[in-house]
């Protein structure tokens, strides 16, 4: 789903859509298996911490989503550049290091999150 691209991001293709929840998610399932592939043997962060466009986004795992999709905040979307979704986007997952570094800086968008 992700593959390496620089010294502090993976990149992947998911497909971006509207989602009612007040906060990124994506499928239980796909989230717990990049965190296992991704952050093996590391206490990565929870939740993955995500780059769509010019935003960096907390993504928690939910039932009910579709697999390999992310679902944003309908408030999120115009800040990722997505641009009529449900929509195939590159995205960038911030490696382990770099996510705990994004969170404790305060980096990764607060809005309900």
């Amino acid at each position: 789903m992700f593959e390496r691209f620089s010294s502090g991001y993976y990149l992947g293709r998911l497909y971006v859509e509207p989602h009612e929840s007040e906060r990124a998610v994506m499928q239980r399932a796909d989230h717990e298996r990049v965190s296992e592939q991704l952050y093996d043997d590391v206490d990565g962060p929870e939740p993955l911490v995500m780059k769509v466009g010019s935003a960096h986004l907390p993504v928690h795992g939910a039932e009910g989503v579709p697999g390999r999709t992310l679902a944003l905040p309908e408030s999120v979307l115009p800040a990722t550049g997505v641009e009529n979704p449900p929509a195939l986007s590159e995205v960038l997952l911030a490696k382990a290091d770099r996510a705990a570094q994004l969170l404790d800086l305060g980096s990764v968008d607060p809005a309900g999150f």
